[in-house]
Order: structure tokens, then C-alpha cells, then sequence
């Protein structure tokens, strides 16, 4: 899987201006609605949201994942954002996450979902690595630390 087919500068924030978990989420949606990558704002906004209520998405060591299926794509789409404070995700370790990667993908394929969050956690778990991320100020800075 090609990450950069995947994520582009333009599904990438580096400074997200939500506070909360569903801030976040939201802005999210919002980010790929307007890249044209979702059809359906609510629907995509639901599936993510009731996912969420299952179980928190919030992993660890500043890593949330929120995710969701929907036939409001027609392929996987996927976008990363950071909020460098943190946010209270209720993740596992009970740390604040900081590093978001969302991926809405259709109810009738799993494949790519599970392939992109495969190859995404094998970069994350590389602390060098969400360091650097973290310290970027630009998509394109964070683009490059997960396509090199």
C-alpha cells in the first residue's frame, strides 16, 4: 500500500483547533468533506461517532485512531492531524493524544482499512518518528516523515 496515494498535503493539519473528542472528530469529517473524499457529512460523522461509543479509538503513546464505515466513500479515505497540546481521548494508556489518524472506509471493503492502519501503526510505533511528526509545521514536513 502507498501511503502518499492515500494521504496528501491537503488531508494532512498540523494545527487542529478542536478541544474535545468530538471537536476533533468533527473537524476531521469536515476536512475530508471538503476535499471531496466522503459524500455524506452525517453519515460519515455517525458511523464515526458510533464506533467511538463501542470503544475509544485512543491507543497509545499520543495516538487516536478514530475510524468508521459508511457507504458515503467509494475508496478508503484517509487524513492525519495533530493537536500538539493534546486531547483527552480516553486512551489506553491514559495519556492525552496528540497524533489523529482517521480512516472512513466503505462497509463493503475491509481490505484497504485494515492494510492503511497496518502500515500507518508500524510508522507511529517508531517514537523518532511521532517526534518528528510532532514537531512539524507543515503537511508536507509530516508527509515526509511517513513516506521516507
Amino acid at each position: 500500500m502507498n501511503l502518499k496515494k492515500l494521504l496528501s498535503e491537503d488531508t494532512i493539519l498540523v494545527e487542529l483547533k478542536g478541544t474535545t473528542k468530538e471537536e476533533i472528530i468533527e473537524e476531521m469529517i469536515d476536512l475530508l468533506m471538503s476535499r471531496g473524499r466522503i459524500k455524506d457529512r452525517d453519515a460519515a460523522l455517525t458511523a464515526v461517532l458510533e464506533r467511538e461509543q463501542k470503544m475509544s479509538t485512543g491507543m497509545q503513546h499520543g495516538i487516536a485512531i478514530p475510524h468508521g464505515k459508511t457507504d458515503s466513500v467509494e475508496k478508503l479515505a484517509t487524513a492525519l492531524a495533530l493537536k500538539k497540546e493534546g486531547v483527552d481521548f480516553a486512551s489506553m494508556d491514559g495519556k492525552p493524544s496528540t497524533i489523529f489518524v482517521m480512516t472512513i472506509s466503505s462497509i463493503s471493503r475491509t481490505g484497504p482499512h485494515i492494510q492503511f492502519l497496518s502500515e500507518i501503526s508500524q510508522i507511529l510505533n517508531d517514537s523518532e518518528k511521532r517526534e518528528r511528526i510532532l514537531q512539524s509545521t507543515t503537511a508536507a514536513e509530516v508527509l515526509d516523515v511517513l513516506t521516507n
